[in-house]
C-alpha cells in the first residue's frame, strides 16, 4: 500500500510539472524557446510547488480540514488570493534577474491578468485538495458508521460483560453494610463505567487519560471481589496523556486478562499496566498472571482480539498495531501501539 505522504508528492511534484511543461510547450509554438525562458518556468514550477506546499502546511496547522464548508471557503479564496499576489512579486523578481523585465510588467493590466491567472491556479489546487480530503473523510465516516454496531455487538460481553456487572453489584451489596463509605466510592467507580460505556458509539478516540481512569475504576472493583487474590500496578509515562485512544479497549483487554487469567488460579494473580511514547507512538503494554495456550482464541472470544485488530483496523488502518503473546511460563503480554492523533 502506497503511503499517503508519497502519494501527496507524487501529485504535487506531477502535477505542477506537467503545467510547467504545457507552458512551455504553448510557448514553443509562438516562439523559439529561450535558456530564459525554461529557466524561468522550471523556476516557476518550482515555487508553485513550494507555495502550494506551504498553504497545505497552513491548512493543517489551523485544521482547515475541520471547518464547514461556508466557514472553509472564504479562507479559502482569500489564501489563495494572497498566494496570487505573491506570485506576482515573484515573477517581476524572477524576471528582473532573468533580465527579461519590461516597463508593461508593471501595468495595472498585467498585474490584474497575473494575479487573477495565479489565484485561479491556486484556488484549483486547493479545490483538488480539499475534495480529496473530504471524500476520503466521508467514506472513512461511512464504513464507520456501517460497521460500528456490529462491532458493538460483537464487543458488548468483553466490554461490559454481564457477570462482572453482575459480581461488581455483590461485592457492592456486601459492603454496605460492612464498608459505608467504601460502597459509596464502589457504586460512584461502576456508575462511570456504564456511562462511559455509552460514549463507545459516539466517539471513535477519546483521551488515554478517560480510558486509563475507567481502567482504574475497574479493576479497584474488581479488587473488591479478588482481595488479597488480586494485585495491580501502573507505570504510566506522562507523554501518554497527549495521546487519543478508541474507548473501551484497553479496559476490554485488562478484563479478559482477569477472566481468562487471573480468575483461573487458584491464588490468584497480577495485572500490570505500562505505557511508553517512542518515535511519536504510544506503546500500551498489559501483563497479566495466566497462560495464553498455544495462542488460539477460546469460542466465547477471549481476549477480544478479533474485536480488537477490527477497530485497530478501521480507526487507524495499518497505522497502529496489536499483538498478545506468552511471557515466561506464567504471564500473557498483550501489546498495543497508537500513533499520533490522525
Amino acid at each position: 500500500m502506497i503511503n499517503k505522504r508519497r502519494i501527496y508528492w507524487i501529485c504535487q511534484i506531477g502535477g505542477w510539472s506537467i503545467y510547467g511543461f504545457s507552458n512551455l510547450f504553448l510557448l514553443s509554438t509562438a516562439k523559439t524557446l529561450t535558456l530564459s525562458d525554461i529557466t524561468g518556468q522550471i523556476i516557476s514550477t518550482a515555487f508553485y510547488i513550494l507555495i502550494t506546499h506551504f498553504l497545505r502546511l497552513l491548512v493543517i496547522k489551523r485544521n482547515w480540514l475541520g471547518n464547514s464548508w461556508p466557514i472553509l471557503i472564504p479562507k479559502v479564496i482569500f489564501s489563495t488570493f494572497l498566494v496570487g499576489i505573491i506570485d506576482y512579486f515573484f515573477l517581476l523578481a524572477l524576471q528582473y534577474s532573468l533580465g527579461t523585465l519590461m516597463k508593461s510588467d508593471f501595468s495595472f493590466e498585467t498585474m490584474s491578468a497575473n494575479v487573477l491567472i495565479s489565484w485561479t491556479l491556486t484556488f484549483i489546487w486547493a479545490l483538488i485538495y480539499f475534495t480529496f480530503h473530504y471524500f476520503e473523510r466521508y467514506n472513512k465516516s461511512l464504513q464507520f458508521e456501517a460497521t460500528i454496531n456490529e462491532i458493538e455487538l460483537n464487543n458488548l460481553k468483553s466490554q461490559l460483560n454481564p457477570h462482572f456487572i453482575f459480581n461488581a453489584l455483590n461485592s457492592i451489596r456486601a459492603l454496605v453494610d460492612e464498608n459505608p463509605s467504601k460502597s459509596k466510592i464502589a457504586i460512584t467507580q461502576l456508575s462511570n463505567i456504564l456511562r462511559y460505556s455509552l460514549i463507545l458509539d459516539k466517539k471513535k478516540l477519546i483521551p488515554f487519560q478517560d480510558e486509563l481512569q475507567t481502567v482504574k475504576d475497574y479493576l479497584a472493583l474488581e479488587t473488591i471481589r479478588f482481595e488479597e487474590r488480586l494485585k495491580t500496578e501502573f507505570q504510566i509515562h506522562p507523554d501518554s496523556y497527549l495521546y487519543m485512544v478508541p474507548p473501551m479497549m484497553i479496559q476490554t483487554l485488562v478484563e479478559n486478562g482477569i477472566k481468562h487469567g487471573v480468575s483461573n488460579l487458584k491464588h490468584g494473580g497480577h495485572i500490570k499496566v505500562t505505557t511508553e511514547v517512542k518515535n511519536n507512538t504510544l506503546m500500551v503494554q498489559i501483563r497479566n498472571s495466566g497462560s495464553y495456550k498455544n495462542g488460539v482464541v477460546s469460542p466465547n472470544g477471549g481476549y477480544g482480539l478479533q474485536n480488537t485488530k477490527r477497530r485497530l483496523k478501521l480507526i487507524y488502518g495499518s497505522g497502529a498495531s496489536f499483538k498478545i503473546a506468552n511471557e515466561g511460563t506464567n504471564m500473557v503480554l498483550t501489546e498495543l501501539k497508537f500513533p499520533e492523533t490522525i
